[in-house]
């Protein structure tokens, strides 16, 4: 039996009104799909990322479905809810670790409008949004830019610039943002705790910027990967404290894991280079190759500083293919 659009809406006051708009507001919207994505139970990223995932995808060409790519990865099978009521089945085309972004293929002939991609690195702060989702306006929250900044992730992730939007859409992975031309300017990732004075409280979304997309579009739909070597992993999940880096846990079967760091590790250098924030740990070691070559930390432990050196790996090798259609 295919899924449905859930029961859930988004406050009335927090929802686009149409005549706020200079473009066709439902029409944008026409373009959002649901997501739910069936992942099996001895993946890779089950244990962290589940195995029933729920979000929002755009259609921006023929049968193609932009979304961020926590959503996709490892699926076996996944079904896409259109705006006009219909339920379809996709096929996980591709996922860019660096960017996020993740690209469906759509499984059936479908006639709906795409949202056409803008250019996000015109974005400005207060600029008014739409965060679109799929089910509609009611499922959709009218939104303004709340922040640029660059934002480094507890998963060996750096966006250099993400746009931060506010209020938060609460169901936010995969939403479009939607800029003053009805075109595609970001995907919603994240939600997080607002720390400005001028937020007072409350949450932010996080957006991938657009512009991030075109550049590698090509070789995501051609080969499922942007064409460049994939950068070293370790496998480490990692704070930022006092200027300090340090590791919360690592991912089974992931190098650091058979490196046996632990939970309270502080890495106080790579390749005897001091980091002291997350982006420059991250940045540090994918300077030093591509996938495969050794990243030698400094670690400090109970009082103890020693050195250990890590053979890196390209996390796609300890995933599950998409299956074949």
């Amino acid at each position: 039996m295919m899924p449905s659009v859930s029961d859930w809406k988004v406050a009335e006051a927090a929802q686009p009104k149409r005549e706020d708009y200079g473009y066709d507001l439902e029409a944008a919207l026409a373009s959002m799909v649901s997501i739910r994505s069936i992942i099996p139970g001895d993946a890779f990223t089950a244990q962290t990322l589940g195995t029933e995932r729920t979000g929002h995808g755009v259609l921006i060409g023929k049968g193609l479905v932009l979304t961020i790519g926590y959503l996709i990865t490892e699926a076996e099978r996944i079904w896409l809810t259109l705006s006009d009521g219909n339920a379809v089945e996709g096929h996980a085309l591709a996922y860019d670790y660096d960017t996020g972004f993740g690209l469906v293929q759509v499984l059936s002939k479908i006639d709906l409008p795409h949202l056409a991609i803008g250019q996000s690195r015109g974005v400005k702060l207060d600029d008014h949004v739409v965060m679109g989702a799929g089910g509609g306006r009611q499922r959709s929250v009218a939104a303004r830019v709340a922040g640029r900044q660059e934002f480094a992730g507890y998963w060996e992730y750096v966006l250099d610039e993400a746009i931060f939007t506010a209020p938060s859409h609460p169901n936010w992975g995969g939403t479009a943002m939607i800029g003053s031309k009805g075109e595609l300017l970001g995907i919603g990732s994240l939600q997080l705790e607002q720390g400005s004075p001028k937020s007072k409280g409350g949450h932010l979304n996080l957006v991938v910027p657009i512009d991030l997309l075109p550049p590698i579009l090509d070789d995501l739909m051609r080969s499922g990967r942007a064409n460049k070597p994939a950068r070293p992993w370790l496998g480490v999940f990692s704070t930022e404290v006092e200027d300090k880096v340090v590791i919360v846990g690592t991912a089974e079967r992931g190098p650091a894991h058979r490196a046996d760091l632990q939970a309270g590790d502080v890495v106080l250098a790579v390749a005897d280079s001091e980091v002291s924030d997350l982006a420059g740990f991250y940045r540090m070691m994918w300077s030093l190759g591509k996938a495969g070559v050794e990243v030698p930390l400094t670690i400090f432990r109970d009082g103890d500083t020693f050195d250990v050196t890590i053979n890196s790996t390209d996390r796609a090798k300890l995933l599950k293919m998409p299956r074949v259609h």
